[in-house]
Parts: structure tokens; C-alpha cells; sequence
């Protein structure tokens, strides 16, 4: 923008207003405009009005003129500008005096209101819990320049003026819920509905991880529902070919086979009483495969100590997540994968709790009782993004990871704080800039935060078209914290991805660059469903999923980066 003053015509008034006073010519001075934005560019808000007043010198008897586009908008000392749409407009003062004629130009900024945008995965439905327990909502609403209020109503009274609020009533019934959130812009609000039922009278649901498994002859793997709703009264039947199984109140059947083939099995739920009751199943296939070892590819002079392929990249939304890079579909997104992992001291981000990355190599990695694997991360003392760690053997020999994984059993396996069959959907923003709003199986929610230091647009990745997906796995209980000054994220003992562990890294180096650095892993450590020893020989696929949900303020959310997957007992 130039601004200049305007002084046309002032020889002339300096001519004219000069007068000869007992022998001494006097000149009066020309007016100077001070705006009361020195530099000289304003901003307002659509539909909102602006007040520019400059000061004045010099400026008596004057006459002032406004003009935008040479149209004459103003003739008082004091322009009030009414904004329209968002643009930039040059408005131009003029002031003429006696001692001759100034102008500035200034420019007007018209920006959009900052009305809050909100996301809750519950609006505009029903919610059911049983009574007396809770039900967590965790909107997640866009940042603005200005400050944000808060407000929760139950049936019309206000309840809560913090972002989060935490549903409960012992009274049965249907409630409806509304959150506003506000500011001087403007405000959003979004309602839903909860129903508060007994325990017996809740409706029953259920969810499958996968309806077809694989399995190699003689092995045992557990076939389960998952997140279900109620369990009380309710009554499970495994049948095969119209053989019962197992019947009772246990959900779960482990099934064992050594007969080749394809295996179907039906589950049926069943409970309740009079108008109340219900019977639903669920039929899933098993393919028994041929035995362990069939589909070996043992390490030769060509293989490559380095994982050869990226099968998929599913990463939780995160902050690093579509940031330089574009990805409309898995194959482009895992295809994006495959070059960063392929650069020197270039990671991966797995994103929030879940977010995964799968691997596989070009020939099958053996199990040798010590260290069988490497991934690289970038963690450092004060700095631990744990990932979970899974292998997969190809039991069925197609070349995909379509068949059973096992966990790598880590230190924090099996205690109480640690959370198998975890899982948290997340739902897509309603805006550019907003957190990512979150729920889990057990009642959990939140959002993974915005920082607005990063330039895309979502941490939803691009390539997931639905409006919410869920992702699930083993969940840590997370260490992070305050401490007054900077976030710390404390290491694990040993068995997970981009953990500064004493024990399971090769050297000592403190990393304090925050380079590539491996933890090892053995195949041995691979367990079952039941945490007894899966004993593999091999295996051909390696899956890393952020085992932790937790925000670190400005760090953002926890988040496991990968940058290589190598075989440790493979010569290149």
C-alpha cells in the first residue's frame, strides 16, 4: 500500500494566505492528518462497522472529504466505514485548510466473523446408557482470535460452563442435551438426546473386528464380538453345521482346527423378555490353512535386510498427518510411505492412539530367540511416543497381510493399567483448523488438538472417506506431563517403537538431535489372545500402531514415527 500526503495547490495557499503584519510576512501552516492506526491498514469484520477518527493539525475551518473509488463516502472529520464482504478497500481523507490540502490513503481489511464452529459426534441423535452411568461429551470446537464461551443445558438449565461435560442420572428417561459455544462474533449451538434406560432394558449391540479369519493347521485363535452394549441376561451360541459349540455367557469361543478348508461359524445372542427380547447372529468364516512353514521364504544372497513394501498406512488424525504431502486414496498414501521410509532420517507419523503403518519384506524374517527386528524411530530422553508392535505370519501363502497377527509382548503387557481391544473412533471436522473429536469403547472422549503453527487444513487424512473411522488395538497408560517448563513423555522399559528404552537400544547415545534411532525387537515375544507364547518361526508382516491417546499442550498429541523396518539378522 502507498500512503502519501497530498499537498496540491499548496504554493498557491501559501501565496494567498500570506499577509504582511508590521513588515513581516506570516504563512499559515499546511494540515497534517494523524491516523489513529499509524499504519494506516484496518480491520473489520463483516456486516460490522468501523470508526477511523485521525487527529487534526493545522486544520481549522477545514472541510474533509472521504473517498473510496473516487465516490465521495464521507464529509466529517470522523468516517464511519460499514463493512460488506471479505476484500480490501483503499479509502482515501482529504483535508483543505487555509494552509492547503493534505490526504492519506489508508487500506480496510474485511475479514470474516469469527463465529465458533463445533463438532460433537453426538449431535442429532440419541444416546442410550444405563442409569447411574456416565456418558463423557468432548465437542471439539474451532480456535479464534477471541475469547470462547462456554454453556451445557440439560432440558433447558444450565449445568456446566466448561467445554467438556460429563452426563449422569440415576433416573430413567430421555434428556435433552445442548451446548453453545460463543463469543462476540456470534454463537453455535448443537443438541442430541440421551436415553436413560434400566440395565436389563438396555438395547443390545455388538461389533466384529473381521467376519473371515485365517489360520495356520493346528493353531488356536479366538473369535469374539467386540464393544458390546449389554451383557446381562444375555446368552451366546457358537454352532457349526448346526452343532452347538458353546453356549452360555461367555461371548468368546477359541477355536482350534487341524482340518484344512474353509470353516463357517455362527454366533447368536440372545436375552430379554416379552416385547424386550431379541435374537440376533452373526455368521464368520475360518480358513484352517496348511501347516506353519508351507509358505517360507528363507533369507537368501538377493534379499534385502529392509522392509520391501508398504500394504497400509492408516495413520489416527495427527498433526504431521497431510502435512506436505497429498494422498487421495491407501495406495497413494501408502505409496508416499514407501519414499519417506525410503530417505535417510525421514519418519512417518502414525498419528494419535491406533494410527498404524503395515510392512512387509521380501522374504520371511526368522525367529532366532534374540533380536530379530529394528525399527527406527525418533525418540529421546525426554521424548517417548511408544508404538505396539505386531508380526504376522502369511498363512495362507496369497503374499497379503490377511491373516492372524500377534502382539510383541512388551513390559507393560498384561498389567491392569494396560487396555487390550481398545478402541477410539474419530469423526471428521465441520471446518478447516479444528480438532478432531474422538470417542471410545469404554466411555472416553476428547479431541485431538489443532496447533495453529501447522498449515493443513485437517489432520483427518484425506484419504479416508468416510465421516468417522474406528481404530483399534492395545492402549498404554500414558506417562506425559507439565513440568512447569516443557513437556516430558518418560520411556517405557523395553518392547515398543520410538521409546528411548534402556534396554532394547543398540547404543547409548543420548539423541539429543532427535535423529533416527532403533529399537529391537524379538519374535519370540509374539503372544497369543491369552498371553501364552504364540511360537512363531517367522513371519513375513510387521504393523506399528500408536499405543498411547494422550496431548502434550504445544507437543500436540502423542504420536509413534517409524522411519525404517529392518531385518537384523539378514546380510545385505
Amino acid at each position: 500500500m502507498m500512503r502519501f500526503a497530498c499537498l496540491a495547490g499548496l504554493a498557491v495557499a501559501l501565496i494567498v494566505s500570506s499577509c504582511n503584519r508590521d513588515d513581516t510576512i506570516t504563512t499559515d501552516s499546511p494540515p497534517r492528518i494523524l491516523l489513529d492506526d499509524p499504519s494506516g491498514v484496518y480491520t473489520v469484520k463483516t456486516g460490522r462497522e468501523l470508526e477511523i477518527a485521525p487527529r487534526y493539525e493545522y486544520a481549522g475551518y477545514a472541510s474533509f472529504c472521504w473517498t473510496q473509488e473516487g465516490r465521495v463516502i464521507g464529509t466529517e472529520p470522523t468516517l464511519l466505514y460499514r463493512a460488506g464482504s471479505v476484500g480490501t478497500a483503499f479509502v482515501r481523507i482529504e483535508v483543505t485548510a487555509s494552509g492547503g490540502t493534505a490526504c492519506e490513503e489508508l487500506r480496510i481489511e474485511t475479514v470474516e466473523l469469527e463465529i465458533p464452529v463445533v463438532s460433537l459426534p453426538e449431535a442429532g441423535r440419541e444416546c442410550t446408557i444405563a442409569a447411574g452411568s456416565e456418558l463423557r461429551l468432548s465437542p471439539a470446537v474451532a480456535r479464534t482470535s477471541i475469547p470462547t464461551r462456554y454453556v451445557w443445558s440439560v432440558d433447558g438449565r444450565e449445568v456446566s460452563d466448561e467445554c467438556n461435560y460429563t452426563f449422569r442420572s440415576d433416573e430413567t428417561g430421555t434428556f435433552r442435551l445442548r451446548f453453545t459455544a460463543s463469543n462476540d462474533d456470534g454463537e453455535t449451538s448443537v443438541e442430541t438426546s440421551v436415553k436413560v434406560c434400566a440395565p436389563d432394558e438396555l438395547p443390545f449391540s455388538w461389533s466384529f473386528a473381521a467376519t473371515e479369519y485365517r489360520m495356520a493347521a493346528g493353531r488356536t485363535i479366538r473369535l469374539t464380538p467386540l464393544d458390546i452394549a449389554r451383557t446381562q441376561g444375555v446368552v451366546f451360541t457358537w454352532t457349526q453345521e448346526g452343532a452347538v459349540l458353546q453356549q452360555g455367557a461367555e461371548p468368546a469361543l477359541c477355536f482350534a482346527s487341524s482340518e484344512q478348508g474353509i470353516h463357517r461359524v455362527v454366533v447368536t445372542a440372545s436375552g430379554g423378555e416379552g416385547e424386550s427380547s431379541f435374537t440376533v447372529s452373526q455368521e464368520l468364516t475360518v480358513e484352517v490353512c496348511a501347516p506353519e512353514g508351507t509358505y517360507r521364504r528363507p533369507c537368501t544372497a538377493a534379499s534385502s535386510a529392509v522392509a520391501a513394501r508398504v500394504y497400509e498406512y492408516l495413520p489416527a488424525p495427527g498433526q504431521f498427518v497431510n502435512e506436505n504431502y497429498s494422498a487421495g486414496t491407501m495406495a497413494e498414501a501408502c505409496a508416499w510411505a514407501e519414499r519417506q521410509l525410503a530417505k535417510p532420517n525421514a519418519f512417518v507419523s502414525l498419528g494419535a492412539f491406533g494410527g498404524r503403518i503395515v510392512v512387509g519384506f521380501d522374504h520371511s524374517v526368522g525367529c532366532t530367540g534374540g533380536y530379530d527386528l529394528a525399527i527406527g524411530g525418533n525418540s529421546f530422553a525426554t521424548s517417548s511416543e511408544p508404538g505396539i508392535v505386531y508380526v504376522m505370519q502369511d498363512e495362507n501363502g496369497d503374499g497379503l497381510p490377511n491373516d492372524t497377527w500377534y502382539e510383541l509382548k512388551g513390559s507393560e503387557y498384561g498389567k491392569s493399567s494396560t487396555w487390550q481391544e481398545y478402541a477410539v473412533t474419530y469423526y471428521r471436522p465441520t471446518a478447516p483448523g479444528m480438532g478432531v473429536a474422538w470417542r471410545d469403547n469404554r466411555g472416553g472422549s476428547g479431541t485431538v488438538d489443532y496447533l495453529n503453527f501447522h498449515t493443513q487444513d485437517t489432520y483427518y487424512p484425506a484419504w479416508v472417506d468416510s465421516e468417522s473411522y474406528t481404530l483399534r488395538g492395545t492402549r498404554l497408560e500414558a506417562r506425559n506431563y507439565f513440568d512447569g517448563q516443557d513437556w516430558i513423555n518418560p520411556p517405557y522399559e523395553w518392547g515398543y517403537a520410538d521409546n528411548f528404552s534402556s534396554v532394547d537400544r543398540p547404543d547409548d547415545d543420548p539423541n539429543v538431535e532427535a535423529a533416527a534411532n532403533v529399537n529391537r525387537f524379538r519374535i519370540a515375544d509374539a503372544v497369543r489372545f491369552d498371553g501364552r507364547p504364540a511360537q512363531l518361526r517367522y513371519v513375513d508382516f510387521v504393523m506399528v500402531q500408536t499405543g498411547v491417546q494422550a496431548e502434550s499442550g504445544n507437543l500436540g498429541e502423542s504420536s509413534t514415527e517409524v522411519c525404517d523396518f529392518r531385518d537384523c539378522n539378514c546380510q545385505e
